[in-house]
């Protein structure tokens, strides 16, 4: 059996804000799509107020990647444990610890150790995981920094929204729709351009143009995690318009005794600084607000209804 080599990283951070505020940005790992640039999705399978086991989705190099990991909480001591269930793509086992410690009444210093674990693969597999593992922290530590020094303004500039409609139809037409992001063009009026790549069976990767009410052309990509079984598709841009600084969600199709329930959830981010820029001099957070709502809120509902359309067409034709 080839002998286990341990490769230990530290890294650090001092945050301006208090140790609570950091330690529950790190423990609310189901918000990291929201805040953290590369995470995609985050599903807590189990959790029993201390452990718990995640199912999570990233983006890596361009690439999508999924992993479990199991974790712990220690709240008194600010401390969480985690390990990955399998292997990364190098072959290296993952496991770390996060630390937050007070600086005093509004500062913390924020700490992440890594363990890679490697068994054989030699040192050039060692050195792509640590590379991997450093990169990756380094971006987490910088994102949640910034998060929680913005922690009093992040509700003022986050909105959490869903639109639904009820259909008479099969859930699966409805579902069918909305996992077809390809076909959109020819069937939503305000998408122009839809490109969708499929490596791996229910893990999409959608780039789209999309034009305003006003008249306004939007290009954004995202990653779509794709729950047929459950009715669910989620999704997580990761190139957005201007005024948004993040903006994830989640389609849904729930079929009950008299029908479906098709559903659009967004949570988003305003990018203040661009708020003027976008919206004109003099333009607020709430008229931001109000835009984004109106905006995403009537493209969503547009989708739903199309949705709905299709599927009442097609079952009238069966």
């Amino acid at each position: 059996m080839a002998a286990e080599r341990v490769h230990t990283t530290a890294h650090h951070v001092n945050v301006a804000a208090p140790a609570g505020v950091v330690y529950e940005l790190v423990a609310g790992a189901a918000r990291w799509p929201l805040h953290l640039p590369h995470s995609v999705h985050v599903e807590q399978l189990d959790f029993d107020g201390r452990s718990e086991r995640l199912r999570m989705w990233a983006t890596d190099g361009g690439q999508v990647t999924s992993w479990t990991s199991h974790r712990r909480r220690f709240p008194r001591s600010r401390r969480i444990t985690f390990r990955r269930q399998a292997p990364d793509a190098y072959g290296a086992r993952l496991l770390g610890t996060w630390i937050v410690e007070a600086a005093g009444a509004r500062r913390s210093r924020l700490t992440l150790l890594h363990d890679v674990v490697v068994e054989g693969g030699g040192p050039a597999c060692a050195a792509r995981a640590l590379h991997g593992a450093d990169r990756a922290g380094r971006a987490d530590l910088d994102a949640l920094s910034r998060i929680a020094e913005r922690c009093s303004r992040l509700d003022e500039l986050t909105l959490l929204f869903e639109e639904s409609v009820r259909v008479r139809g099969g859930a699966e037409l409805v579902y069918d729709f909305l996992y077809r992001a390809a076909d959109w063009p020819g069937r939503i009026p305000h998408v122009s351009r839809s490109d969708v790549t499929e490596a791996e069976p229910g893990v999409q990767v959608l780039s789209m143009d999309t034009t305003t009410a006003d008249g306004c052309t939007h290009t954004t990509e995202s990653v779509r995690v794709c729950f047929p079984h459950a009715g669910r598709i989620v999704h997580k841009q990761t190139l957005t318009p201007a005024l948004l600084t993040a903006h994830t969600g989640e389609w849904s199709v729930v079929p009950d005794a008299s029908g479906v329930t098709a559903s659009a959830l967004h949570s988003v981010v305003l990018r203040e600084e661009n708020i003027e820029a976008v919206l004109g001099p003099g333009a607020t957070v709430a008229d931001a607000r109000r835009h984004v709502r109106a905006w995403l809120g009537r493209d969503s509902l547009a989708t739903l209804e199309l949705a709905k359309r299709h599927a009442g067409a097609l079952v009238r034709m069966l």
